[in-house]
């Protein structure tokens, strides 16, 4: 039977802390999520400024990237360039923004990592920072 390892919850705690202090040293509002391969949630931060809309954007920008095991940027270009619309996928949680990032562990992905509120480039840098903090540990 197969075994697959999966981002743990003091892992995932670990990911939000990384990324909430940042935002707590910047007074940046954004919401952090991190979730399992599956794409369900481990953990979840909403600093203060965050607008509410956030919230559920980084738990579905993390959602798309443990799903697809892209960035969630990859997915949206992709839709763009090859025209089909992301509700192909059957669920509304996909989004195509920047922002959502699988964490990779020896060639796995044992989740991600979304970020929410701030512009989409800092979104971005603030998910990947925390996706390969894991990756190289």
């Amino acid at each position: 039977m197969p075994v697959r390892r999966e981002i743990g919850h003091v892992e995932a705690r670990r990911l939000v802390a990384l990324i909430g202090d940042e935002l707590d040293a910047t007074g940046a509002g954004a919401a952090v999520a991190v979730v399992d391969a599956h794409g369900e949630l481990v953990a979840f931060l909403r600093t203060d400024g965050c607008g509410l809309a956030s919230i559920n954007i980084a738990i579905h920008k993390a959602f798309t990237a443990a799903r697809e095991g892209v960035e969630s940027s990859v997915l949206g270009e992709r839709s763009r360039t090859e025209g089909f619309p992301i509700t192909n996928f059957g669920d509304p949680r996909y989004v195509g923004w920047g922002g959502g990032v699988p964490v990779i562990v020896a060639g796995d992905v044992i989740g991600a990592v979304g970020v929410s509120g701030l512009p989409e480039d800092a979104d971005v840098e603030l998910a990947r920072r925390a996706a390969t903090s894991l990756e190289a540990d």
